[in-house]
């Protein structure tokens, strides 16, 4: 368990708060690519306490803005998007999609263009890759740091589906149901023995329910850490699950050999609510969207796709006449994300951490929160980031899951040329 300091320490991430200063020095996930259209509606994104508006500008460009207009903080989200840039509709002032304000219909004519150019407009450095728009919120807008390429944000538009869910808990909540294998025999028990889920998964289905107790072992790596979450069988087989953690936000899901991968980023909106980005991804093909079958129906909307979820107000729709038939969560049709959601919200906003009492399973978590706990004090002594340095290609970075002869060594596996094949 953690003591209530350093729980505060990790999960407020307000302005000023040492957490907060320090994960606004990464690129993260603000919003879907396809969401943003040329002289579209501008998207209100929060992030980190604090308000901003995206728009696509008439030239494909994409602007990103503090909220509200420097003039009398109307918001930019009710702003006209035309002609490259924001005009607001309160008083007509004009910003590009650079962060200049190009106009100011209401000063005199001869005062206008030195007066526009003396309006401070707090712009943010954007990119976009992987069918998202990534902003750096730092203090270095001139010299951004690296960006985490990752092997998705190299793929065709095609290959590549994000989707968003927000849920009411604090962003570590989020990242924590990431890291974790051991509740998948548990609270992933009905979705993975359903008829569905070994279509899906094959024979990992069985591999997965087959103990809740997998043994893990660790490969340190200067973006956080390889998981392998091992289960003997009685075929004689030990079934791997290979996660790869990149701090401080991503989990690479394990999935078995094919070309489909999942990596989920847990952002924080504020201290109680959380961003939970799904990116599905094909290197091979065009994403076949009927793979999402497995994780059941969702709201259908990519931006907010869990909004159906339901609440503490009504226990989030479970069924007790279901689960005393034999389902284990009652949270039907729904699927691991929603689950996974669900348990996350139960604990709170924010989880007393100095409550907990942890056992061997919990090993991963223990280490994701002393990793983190040095890289903030790291940051606080020299300014110096974690998890971002030059030797680092994050385009190799791929979980995997297999069987494989018990007695072998699953961190000799490659996951870009695996030897072993998805069991049938």
């Amino acid at each position: 368990m953690l003591n209530r300091e350093d729980n505060e320490l990790l999960t407020r991430i307000g302005p000023g708060t040492p957490m907060g200063e320090m994960l606004r020095e990464y690129w993260v996930p603000a919003c879907r690519s396809g969401k943003l259209e040329p002289d579209g509606t501008p998207a209100r994104v929060r992030l980190f306490g604090e308000n901003f508006v995206a728009f696509r500008a008439t030239d494909g460009r994409v602007g990103f803005f503090n909220e509200g207009c420097p003039h009398r903080c109307a918001s930019l989200a009710l702003a006209r998007n035309e002609g490259n840039g924001l005009r607001c509709i309160f008083h007509g002032w004009k910003f590009d999609v650079s962060g200049k304000c190009v106009d100011t219909p209401t000063e005199p004519e001869d005062r206008r263009a030195t007066f526009a150019a003396r309006v401070p407009v707090k712009h943010w450095q954007v990119r976009e890759a992987g069918g998202l728009v990534w902003v750096y919120l730092g203090k270095h807008q001139d010299s951004p740091p690296r960006f985490h390429d990752f092997e998705f944000t190299k793929l065709p538009a095609s290959h590549v589906t994000p989707r968003r869910g927000v849920i009411h808990c604090n962003w570590l909540q989020g990242l924590e149901a990431l890291l974790d294998s051991a509740h998948v025999t548990f609270l992933h028990a009905s979705g993975l023995g359903s008829p569905t889920g070994k279509e899906f998964y094959k024979k990992e289905s069985d591999y997965m329910l087959s103990t809740g107790a997998p043994v893990f072992e660790f490969v340190p790596q200067p973006y956080g850490f390889r998981e392998g979450a091992l289960r003997d069988q009685p075929d004689g087989k030990t079934y791997a699950r290979i996660r790869e953690v990149a701090f401080p936000f991503a989990s690479f899901i394990p999935g078995p050999p094919g070309g489909y991968g999942l990596v989920c980023f847990s952002i924080p909106i504020d201290d109680e609510w959380t961003a939970q980005w799904y990116v599905g991804f094909n290197v091979n093909e065009p994403v076949d969207l009927t793979r999402r079958a497995i994780t059941g129906r969702d709201s259908g909307d990519p931006d907010f796709f869990n909004s159906d979820m339901g609440s503490i107000e009504n226990m989030w729709h479970q069924d007790r006449e279901a689960m005393k038939n034999g389902h284990w969560t009652g949270i039907l049709g729904r699927g691991n994300a929603y689950e996974d959601f669900i348990v996350q919200e139960s604990m709170g906003p924010i989880v007393d951490r100095s409550q907990e009492f942890l056992g061997t399973c919990d090993v991963v978590i223990v280490r994701s929160r002393k990793i983190l706990l040095d890289a903030i004090h790291r940051f606080q002594k020299d300014r110096c980031l974690s998890f971002t340095g030059p030797e680092i290609n994050f385009s190799r970075i791929r979980a995997i899951s297999f069987a494989y002869p018990k007695g072998g060594d699953w961190k000799a596996i490659d996951p870009f040329n695996p030897p072993v094949q998805r069991a049938a």
